[in-house]
């Protein structure tokens, strides 16, 4: 008995192995004595300049090859004009291989630049700047400067939001699930605005062969999935009751914002240190008049249950305070990759908790169609977009 349940074992296993073999040798093959299937047609080179900085009496460009085929770099221009230029570790970039080319070139502060940069077949790449501003510097005082920014736009105006909650405390059930429904639609209005970021960085910042856009919906529906796998895990292992469940849905809103809130800062911060100042100033003014609605989201599940003020002001910092460390990354460490993925991670995160409390609002109500719940989701909604003009 024992032996045939091993030989069943066994044979499981190789079905599930066999047809990955076969797929394992077919791509060998294709590669190997038929890689010329695969090399039918012209592959076109193709590079991405992905940071321009100015520094002292030099302009330094970081490229990356994202073609298909090695290239190799020949020569740099500033507004079409041909300058000498240092490359570094060499001129001959890999696919996916990044270079740094160093331009002697004494440019003027607030100036429009062109920078071009020619393969050695031809074909020339460029990259325009509005504005040239010295690089930032990492220091104290410029930290200190970016986590004052941050708590202007993330937590100032969630504490505001949160001042909501002695009202929202007061009023009848109708209105109630009016808020609740308020807060969903201000949450999934944050998640398609964390995704429409993230799509722009991807088309400003990404070659095609990098397929941004699919990963920015990869990573949000995976942040998703594995966040509200984890929220069911959690509730049903820990029998949460009826009075401590509004306060676990007002953790997971004030996570879910606060990874948003993080690619806000990062917007932010790589604003202020691409010198971009008019950008800058409205992402600032924006932000912080549209986070103040992120606080009514946070109040709304907490309107009906006894929370300690410390425990409020705790989830007020959650949702805000990661506004501060993304303009830090975004200012001293700004890479696109990065804030696609903050972006995508926080998208799906307010997902799965629109989610939580469309299910807390159905167990409780029985039906979600009805006046104040599709009221409330349309106007959070329109908030969020009136708000967010001035972004």
């Amino acid at each position: 008995m024992k032996i045939k349940k091993n030989y069943s074992k066994v044979k499981t296993i190789a079905s599930g192995i066999i047809p990955f073999g076969f797929l394992v040798i077919m791509i060998l093959y294709l590669i190997g004595p038929s890689s010329d299937l695969l090399e039918f047609g012209v592959s076109l080179p193709e590079i991405t300049i992905e940071k321009i900085e100015f520094v002292d009496s030099e302009i330094h460009v970081t490229v990356r090859n994202t073609g298909p085929i090695p290239v190799k770099i020949a020569m740099a221009d500033v507004n079409d004009r041909i300058q000498s230029a240092a490359i570094e570790p060499d001129k001959s970039l890999e696919r996916f291989e990044t270079a740094l080319v160093r331009i002697p070139f004494s440019w003027n502060e607030a100036e429009p630049y062109t920078i071009g940069i020619t393969l050695d077949d031809g074909v020339r790449f460029d990259k325009f700047i509005e504005a040239a501003t010295p690089a930032i510097k990492s220091d104290y005082k410029l930290a200190g400067f970016f986590a004052i920014i941050g708590t202007y736009v993330g937590i100032i105006p969630v504490m505001i939001g949160l001042l909501w909650l002695p009202f929202i405390k007061r009023i009848g059930k109708n209105k109630y699930n009016f808020f609740l429904a308020l807060t969903i639609g201000l949450l999934v209005f944050l998640g398609i605005d964390a995704m429409l970021e993230g799509f722009e960085v991807s088309k400003e910042n990404f070659s095609t062969n990098f397929n941004g856009e699919l990963l920015i919906i990869t990573i949000t529906l995976l942040s998703f999935l594995g966040l509200y796998y984890s929220a069911e895990k959690l509730t049903s292992r820990t029998n949460l009751t009826a009075s401590s469940k509004p306060l676990a849905i007002g953790l997971m809103i004030a996570i879910g914002i606060g990874l948003h809130n993080l690619g806000e800062g990062l917007a932010i911060g790589a604003a202020i240190g691409l010198g971009q100042v008019a950008l800058s100033t409205f992402l600032i003014v924006g932000f912080a008049l549209h986070n103040t609605t992120e606080g009514i989201a946070i109040a709304s599940p907490l309107a009906k249950t006894k929370s300690p003020i410390s425990k409020i002001i705790i989830l007020g910092l959650i949702a805000g305070s990661p506004a501060i460390l993304g303009t830090w990354i975004g200012g001293f460490f700004y890479s696109p990759y990065t804030a696609i993925v903050f972006l995508s991670i926080g998208a799906g995160a307010i997902f799965q908790v629109a989610l939580v409390i469309l299910k807390w609002l159905y167990q409780s109500e029985q039906k979600l169609v009805q006046a104040s719940i599709v009221s409330g989701i349309g106007v959070g909604m329109l908030i969020m977009y009136l708000t967010s003009i001035l972004v």
